[in-house]
């Protein structure tokens, strides 16, 4: 095979639209931009949110709020969660409760900024958690049945 006999396969290009070329061409007079107006001539196109001259919708109703772009979103889990996730067998009580743990058992989709334990419902288990954030209420129902919460 030699460089100078590489071709394109059939159809791969496609030859220019060359309009005005006469009427026989099928662009020939008005070069396919339909009869006079505004869109037919040249530098003609509006914006796409062009409302007919009226107020946009844009601009018509205020702008309010903040995204934070720095905003960091944490995957909560209850203890209550946590013990019924036990009692079922997905979680096993006696090793380290992460949010790598929690993803492996499909309990949790994806990682988000951490995790985050909340108090909501009881725990009896003692297990020893991992998060990136907790609540006082949450660790203090943890140290009493006998486990421990620390830092990622």
């Amino acid at each position: 095979m030699k460089l100078n006999a590489l071709m394109d396969n059939f159809g791969a290009r496609q030859g220019i639209k060359r309009v005005g070329r006469g009427m026989a061409s099928g662009y020939g007079k008005t070069s396919g931009r339909g009869n006079k107006g505004q869109k037919a001539r040249a530098g003609s196109r509006k914006q796409a949110t062009f409302q007919g001259g009226q107020m946009p919708i844009m601009r018509r109703f205020p702008k309010f709020g903040f995204n934070n772009p720095f905003a960091k979103n944490y995957v909560t889990i209850n203890l209550g969660d946590i013990e019924k996730f036990i009692a079922s067998g997905k979680i096993d009580a006696k090793k380290e409760i992460t949010i790598d743990s929690l993803l492996n058992a499909k309990i949790i989709n994806r990682r988000m900024s951490g995790l985050k334990v909340l108090a909501k419902g009881e725990i009896k288990s003692a297990v020893n958690v991992i998060a990136d954030k907790w609540s006082k209420a949450a660790e203090a129902a943890i140290v009493k049945a006998g486990g421990s919460i620390k830092n990622k």
